[in-house]
């Protein structure tokens, strides 16, 4: 399953036009999953997907929208994970969006100053009144995520059914070591995101970075993650999908969803043309074989020669 992210792009970078553009070619494409957070943009990329589902009016039991909370404004009181944040944050996310619940709602990274009884408890209060139906956390640790559902346990509360994390070809760790055992013991689902590896797998940036590139232009933490040996890695990638007759980026998205701990894989784009081919991925799962497993295998753990 593919989903649909906000991360740097509406309201933020592009107009509401693409917004629009986007959103209903991944609907009608078949992604009913639509991903924010209150700090992308500040709360603008959930205004403006809320604009499109306000001027859409699809039936709400068509689709799914998520918000995380972490920051929204530099004053104390407007980050964390906090009860009062934890509430105020729900709150303003369905005003952002213009719906009446949030069907998933992520802690957005960890926050060591507030206890994880208290995000467990003020996550299950958010889900009783009517608010959410499903709390989860992005980069938490193993450790945290099974103090987690030890507090819930302990309590009678619904524990944390998501984690949204890093993970594709070139960043496997989390997904393929540390969580697996919490998927095996609590069956926690996963949103992974970054999939594309900020554009790596693409192959766009396999002859360079050009300086009007969305890394070219972006923050220096991205341009560190273009590495020689990532780039060596996307080249020899790209052969294969040439050998398959797809593009790698539906190769890349593909091989995150033959993973069963993967229950959905979000995508980015700024125009439409993009979602309609990273749908193909789904296509490409089943092309996947032990053989073709196994030269990606090769590739990824550093014999580029494959």
């Amino acid at each position: 399953m593919l989903s649909l992210g906000s991360w740097r792009t509406y309201g933020i970078s592009v107009e509401d036009a693409v917004t629009e553009a986007c959103m209903v070619c991944a609907y009608e494409a078949g992604i009913n999953y639509f991903d924010g957070a209150e700090a992308y943009g500040r709360g603008a990329a959930e205004q403006a997907m809320g604009r499109v589902l306000t001027q859409q009016a699809w039936p709400r039991d068509t689709f799914i929208v998520s918000s995380k909370v972490i920051q929204v404004g530099d004053r104390p009181t407007q980050r964390g994970l906090s009860r009062k944040h934890l509430v105020e944050a729900c709150d303003a996310a369905l005003q952002r969006l213009q719906v009446e619940y949030l069907d998933l709602f992520f802690c957005h990274r960890p926050d060591p100053l507030t206890p994880l009884e208290e995000i467990v408890h003020t996550m299950n209060e958010l889900i009783q009144r009517g608010k959410i139906f499903y709390w989860g956390t992005s980069e938490f640790s193993a450790t945290d995520l099974t103090a987690c559902y030890e507090i819930a346990a302990r309590d009678h509360l619904q524990g944390p059914t998501m984690e949204q994390t890093n993970h594709s070809m070139l960043q496997r760790q989390r997904v393929e070591g540390e969580l697996v055992p919490v998927f095996q013991r609590y069956g926690l689902g996963t949103t992974i995101y970054s999939p594309l590896a900020v554009g790596v797998l693409t192959g766009k940036y396999n002859d360079g970075i050009p300086a009007e590139s969305a890394i070219g232009r972006g923050e220096d933490w991205m341009k560190r993650l273009v590495t020689e040996d990532r780039m060596a890695k996307a080249r020899q990638l790209t052969k294969v999908a040439a050998d398959m007759g797809v593009p790698l980026a539906q190769l890349a998205l593909a091989w995150c969803l033959k993973n069963p701990n993967v229950h959905t894989a979000i995508i980015g784009a700024t125009r439409p043309e993009q979602i309609t081919e990273n749908v193909g991925a789904v296509e490409v799962v089943e092309r996947l074989d032990d053989a073709v497993m196994e030269r990606i295998e090769t590739i990824l753990s550093g014999d580029h020669a494959a």
